[in-house]
């Protein structure tokens, strides 16, 4: 005589497998937030310990250097680095760049992501493997060959050397490509069946859609511009066309390190793009979630 064993309803789960399942949400909660918590802790540190050496004097940094509480705290470092250092001019000319850099990166890798996606063209997917074939190239192997086209151009010691190799970022134009190809095409032939013309379509349709975007690729291109190094080092030569982290690395350059004065001249550079970040993270965050990049 068969048995006939009665199956569980669907839609229902056991009791067991739920628990088993919370315990392991559970867990991927827990390990999730200590990587979280460590990897703060391994960029918070260096910053802590930069701010509480620039608040200490000299004399105590060399006698107790791993002694971070003793002596007293005080703002002569700063004081000593704003009068002694060309900051203010470091300071604008790092802005200038930056904010060049922004306007010309976002307009230039908007309109090319534009036009890959909407126009039609021959050997269009041919260039757009070339564009992101350059985030496969270190900005090493490009020093020597931009280096030789800016001295024919007579560009070297002036803001647009610096600002030109920002313009074409192939991560910029990945961005605005993939939020662009998300927006709906029955949009954009609408607009064309009205009679707007591709310029119209650019600025008036597309591009205020594409906030997010525009905000993603701003902030990170106004950060990658103010912390460049390399680059800036080589094309500008006179101390106050300096950007802020060419100047600073010319601090410890002496025999004597004033460890104070150069710990507080770090604060005082990274302080703008801390105000950046804080202030506009969620953009930043939002930008990148939209344009489907993990």
């Amino acid at each position: 005589m068969a048995t006939v064993v009665a199956e569980p309803a669907a839609g229902t789960t056991p009791k067991r497998e739920r628990g088993h399942q919370d315990q392991g949400g559970k867990a991927f909660n827990r390990l999730a937030a200590t990587c979280v918590t460590l990897f703060a802790l391994i960029w918070l540190v260096p910053l802590v310990w930069a701010l509480i050496t620039s608040l200490r004097p000299n004399e105590d940094i060399a006698a107790h250097p791993m002694t971070p509480w003793s002596g007293g705290w005080n703002l002569d470092a700063y004081k000593y680095a704003w009068d002694t250092y060309p900051l203010g001019y470091w300071y604008i000319n790092s802005f200038i760049i930056s904010t060049l850099s922004v306007i010309f990166a976002v307009v230039v890798c908007s309109m090319v992501a534009f036009a890959l996606v909407n126009l039609r063209y021959r050997g269009k997917y041919a260039i757009f493997a070339i564009i992101l074939a350059g985030l496969m190239l270190p900005t090493e192997a490009l020093v020597l060959p931009q280096f030789m086209e800016f001295r024919a151009l007579h560009l070297l010691g002036t803001y647009w050397a610096v600002v030109f190799p920002s313009v074409a970022l192939p991560v910029a134009v990945f961005v605005f490509h993939s939020f662009i190809k998300a927006i709906p095409v029955a949009l954009v032939e609408a607009a064309r069946l009205d009679g707007a013309s591709w310029w119209r379509i650019y600025y008036q349709v597309v591009m205020p859609l594409c906030r997010p975007a525009i905000s993603a690729v701003a902030i990170l291109t106004f950060i990658t511009s103010w912390n460049a190094f390399l680059w800036p080092l080589l094309v500008l030569t006179q101390t106050k066309s300096q950007t802020i982290p060419v100047g600073l690395s010319g601090l410890i350059g002496g025999s004597a390190i004033q460890y104070a004065e150069t710990m507080a001249s770090c604060i005082l550079g990274i302080l703008p793009l801390l105000a950046v970040f804080l202030l506009l993270q969620r953009q930043i965050a939002q930008g990148v979630a939209n344009t489907g990049i993990k």
